[in-house]
């Protein structure tokens, strides 16, 4: 099927010409057909970049009343960035229909101006929900002559928590208007949007619900968390010509990332909620004329991009949901292009690899992490298929070519080789000469020790990753490490911990080596002929934080001489699980109970 068998309009048809499409996605191919012939409901599960927009775009403008200067369809979007790509879209589809005003309302920009656009007359409004409600809230928008509504990327609204802002809208809109709900996955809260405000939807949906894009291949890396920002280097350094979305958890991450990146020679930039609106602007400009080719960016801020030709999505963190690895993943792999969704993980990872393997029905293959030898050899490969392709053009250093000759004549072809190869990558390969092994093994797990200023390449790992990975210290001579079951979300700090050892140890001050507060433990040195003395002691002191009774064991499994704890053996808790002292039984039987005055 071609657009042309659709049976839209001629002007229609000129428009899509002129921006060289011919063959309709498989989303188009069943949505539009169905909206030129139905008015009933619609939910279409399809992944970004398969072509949404004109699926459901064609149809509007094709049964558009032109002489009716009102809003006749809106079109509700998560981000400002899509909120204008759609809009773009929609005036490129209708480039030879002059008539077409469609308005772009979104955040950010000054209101005044889109209200003053609004009172001139529009004919399909595009809008973030959040400025739509602003603006039905002021009275200043008349939607009786609304006859669709399309709901673009409805998870990803709902996940950025536009519920309610939907639902104000939606119930300004006419009963009989068309609702059209376009997503990627199918979570019970897009269900739910479904089952309130569409009356019985007609489903299309490609491919399977929640699946991800076919054209990706999902990959992931297991190294230790501290080892995560070097993987992500050699990730990067492994493919020369990448062009991609690094996405990370937190905005502080997001912004360490991008820049340990800059600070090592790559060119990238942060996109976070911290930035200004022509900040972000900027980076995505950057971004999308391919001055900048590795985009550094949270869910949040990166919802709704639309970027062709990625080559590379790599999952910095893995997200917690599945929808939100299937919007990541998708943003590469469109257009009928291959791409590559890149997850580095750390052994207690594993189970979110196999949960994602199971929902969408993909295989994830894992890889190693490229050796220093195998980087080089990459890099050096690469740089001579530039030189081999390479078009320098006609007169460009004729006329110095034989002084370039004379200047080189004493070296052989090798040589030449050798020394051009060598200036162009010669940090690189002196980076990468002695670079260690960074992938995780169960062998290095039990024997890998401490690396002096472990984090002076990368991010710091965050508490939770911390926590997850703690492996014994290499202790200072000496000295053993207890663990503690508070941290920081009870408010411990090195010296409170210092005050309630001390408080707790009453008969001797105590000699506290290095701390380690994590999130919910803290770690902390002490001498090894004092260890025991104080695990005891914190058992008979009830020494608490912020309520929360504190106990203390030998970081690990062990304890250090269990029979000489107080008057009874008593199984000795282990990091990360530590148990309250045993409460004393009753050893009075119900018949002997006594009843004194």
């Amino acid at each position: 099927m071609k657009f042309t068998d659709m049976g839209l309009c001629p002007e229609l048809l000129a428009g899509i010409e002129k921006l060289g499409f011919e063959t309709p996605t498989p989303v188009q191919g069943e949505v539009i057909p169905f909206l030129l012939e139905n008015d009933q409901d619609v939910v279409a599960l399809a992944q970004t970049g398969t072509g949404k927009t004109a699926a459901f775009g064609l149809p509007i403008l094709e049964q558009l009343e032109f002489d009716q200067v009102a809003p006749q369809a809106l079109v509700l979007c998560p981000t400002r960035e899509l909120c204008m790509q759609i809009a773009r879209d929609l005036q490129n589809f209708a480039s030879q229909m002059p008539k077409v005003n469609v308005l772009a309302v979104y955040g950010g920009s000054d209101i005044r101006r889109q209200l003053d656009a609004l009172s001139r007359g529009v004919h399909i409004v595009v809008a973030t929900p959040g400025r739509m409600l602003d603006i039905l809230r002021r009275k200043r928008a008349d939607f009786s002559s609304i006859e669709r509504v399309v709901l673009d990327e409805a998870d990803e609204m709902l996940n950025m928590g536009f519920e309610e802002e939907l639902k104000g809208i939606l119930s300004d809109v006419p009963d009989r208007a068309q609702t059209l709900l376009f997503s990627a996955t199918m979570p019970k809260e897009v269900a739910r949007i479904a089952k309130n405000y569409m009356e019985d939807p007609h489903e299309i949906t490609v491919g399977s619900r929640n699946a991800g894009a076919e054209n990706v291949n999902h990959e992931y890396y297991v190294v230790h968390a501290k080892d995560r920002y070097r993987a992500l280097r050699r990730i990067v350094d492994a493919y020369p010509r990448m062009y991609g979305i690094v996405f990370c958890r937190t905005r502080m991450e997001t912004q360490q990332v991008a820049d340990h990146l800059r600070k090592d020679g790559y060119n990238a930039e942060p996109l976070h909620g911290d930035l200004s609106q022509p900040q972000r602007d900027s980076v995505m400009k950057k971004f999308r004329e391919r001055h900048l080719h590795i985009l550094v960016a949270t869910d949040v801020a990166a919802r709704g991009l639309d970027v062709n030709d990625l080559t590379h999505i790599i999952n910095y963190q893995m997200p917690d949901d599945l929808s939100a690895y299937t919007h990541r993943s998708g943003r590469t792999g469109r257009a009928g292009k291959e791409g590559i969704s890149v997850s580095i993980i750390h052994m207690r990872e594993h189970f979110k690899i196999n949960r994602l393997q199971k929902s969408l029905g993909k295989k994830f293959t894992q890889q190693l992490v490229p050796t220093g030898e195998e980087i080089a050899r990459i890099r050096l490969m690469a740089m001579a298929e530039r030189v081999r392709d390479w078009e320098s053009g006609p007169g460009l250093i004729d006329n110095h070519l034989e002084e370039l000759n004379t200047l080189l004549a004493d070296l052989s072809k090798e040589e030449l080789i050798k020394r051009f190869a060598s200036i162009d990558l010669h940090r690189m390969l002196l980076f990468y000469r002695d670079a260690p092994d960074l992938n995780e093994q169960p062998a290095r797990r039990q024997n890998a020790s401490r690396e002096p200023n472990r984090y002076a390449d990368g991010p710091r790992p965050s508490a939770r990753e911390k926590r997850e990975n703690h492996e014994p210290r290499k202790m200072t001579q000496g000295m053993v490490e207890l663990c503690m079951n508070v941290g920081k979300l009870n408010g411990l700090t090195p010296k409170r911990l210092m005050a309630m050892v001390n408080v707790a140890d009453r008969e001797s001050s105590i000699d506290i080596g290095r701390i380690n507060i994590v999130k919910m433990q803290a770690y902390f040195e002490v001498p090894r002929s004092e260890a025991q003395g104080v695990i005891d002691s914190f058992a008979k002191s009830h020494v608490d934080c912020e309520g929360r009774p504190v106990s203390v064991a030998m970081a690990g499994n062990t304890r250090l001489n269990p029979e000489k704890s107080s008057g009874h053996k008593r199984k000795g808790p282990v990091a990360g699980a530590l148990s309250k002292p045993p409460r004393k039984k009753n050893r009075k039987s119900k018949g002997n109970r006594k009843f004194h005055d």
